[in-house]
């Protein structure tokens, strides 16, 4: 039985009697966003995305080869941030062979840790051919766990699952409910139908529906395990399908990581009232533009980087000034993809050398001060 829509919501929602019980369940109609009235950040960021994305698509014909060697870096940081969020950790060697595929998972992490790599490299490679459906989610689940024993790899939840945090004091505290099992398929079927008409039929912009399916999948949160890792490959996937490829160079996952509690305080304040059809994702979308943005951003300085054709000891010096705090041989990498790790090293003790920089710190925990 439909409900009268208030349209100063950004969702409308049907409600209907569902099979358990008389209680309400909840459909999706992506429609009721056009009568949404976005403020100047939302639309701010979607002018700055469009500029940036046209931007990159000069970069992408200038200069293949240094492109191939930001999409490795990239690869390799967002198979390890997006598995970090969720604790699943091993160290950074062994997360880069195990990208490149040089090396087998040893335990439980790591082979999570591959199956995430072996998603994101499938969306990388095929992601036109991926229609956003619900066999095709359950497929990417199912191939995110193929290097373990998952009985339920591949199939939504069977048993209802909770968002929580854990305090220091030890006690834990749900801070959202997300739907009931019997519910799931049909709304995951449901928001991926809203999601492909209004895309297909360009009633909507993609910038402002791809956060809004995302903020829907975490609310139903189809899994019970796997949700947040696959969110963020879904992100990139659909990113992808619209045009916006940024996230195969500069890795959407290090961006979230490094902003952890932002990323949960948006999505968190984005599912009150969810239930009910009163949420409101602008926080959730406010907090992934502006993630895609700075991505745009860190692709452009390093391409401008490159595109100056600078000898190695004044690449590196740039890309040295450009940066506050300790820093790594790892930053100065990926900021400068056309050297090699060992023309930086070269280049780094060439730095200490002339006093430009104060080496402190050995191995791996080494990082660099400017003296200016």
């Amino acid at each position: 039985m439909a409900q009268s829509i208030d349209h100063s919501l950004i969702l409308s929602y049907y409600l209907g009697e569902s099979e358990e019980g008389g209680k309400e369940m909840r459909t999706f109609n992506y429609s009721a966003i056009k009568e949404q009235k976005w403020d100047s950040d939302v639309l701010g960021l979607i002018a700055a995305i469009y500029k940036e994305a046209g931007k990159q698509e000069l970069y992408l014909k200038q200069r293949p080869e240094e492109l191939e060697k930001l999409v490795e870096i990239a690869k390799i940081q967002s198979t390890e941030a997006s598995n970090a969020i969720e604790g699943i950790v091993t160290t950074s060697t062994r997360i880069r062979q195990l990208v490149e595929e040089k090396t087998t998972p040893r335990n439980r992490d790591e082979q999570e840790i591959a199956g995430y790599r072996d998603v994101l490299s499938i969306i990388h490679e095929s992601f036109d051919a991926i229609p956003i459906t619900q066999n095709y989610i359950l497929q990417l689940h199912k191939i995110l766990y193929s290097h373990m024993n998952n009985p339920l790899a591949g199939r939504t939840k069977a048993t209802q699952n909770y968002i929580t945090a854990t305090y220091p004091d030890g006690h834990v505290e749900t801070l959202f409910t997300p739907l009931a099992p019997y519910e799931t398929p049909e709304a995951l079927d449901r928001i991926c139908e809203e999601y492909n008409r209004v895309i297909g039929n360009m009633e909507l912009e993609p910038l402002i529906v791809i956060p809004v399916f995302i903020h829907d999948f975490l609310c139903i949160h189809p899994f019970n395990d796997g949700n947040g890792r696959m969110s963020r490959l879904l992100t990139t996937l659909l990113l992808y399908r619209c045009g916006y490829s940024v996230g195969k160079y500069i890795s959407l996952e290090a961006k979230i990581a490094k902003n952890k509690n932002l990323y949960y305080t948006s999505l968190s304040d984005a599912q009150i009232g969810w239930h009910e059809g009163n949420d409101d994702p602008n926080a959730f979308i406010k907090y992934l533009l502006g993630t895609i943005i700075s991505a745009y951003r860190d692709f452009e300085d390093r391409m401008e980087l490159i595109a100056e054709k600078l000898p190695a000891i004044d690449m590196v010096r740039k890309a040295v000034q450009s940066q506050i705090g300790k820093i790594t041989k790892t930053q100065i990498c990926e900021l400068c993809p056309s050297l090699s790790a060992s023309s930086v090293e070269v280049v780094l003790k060439k730095l200490v050398a002339n006093g430009e920089l104060i080496k402190q710190g050995a191995g791996r925990s080494t990082f660099y001060i400017r003296t200016n």
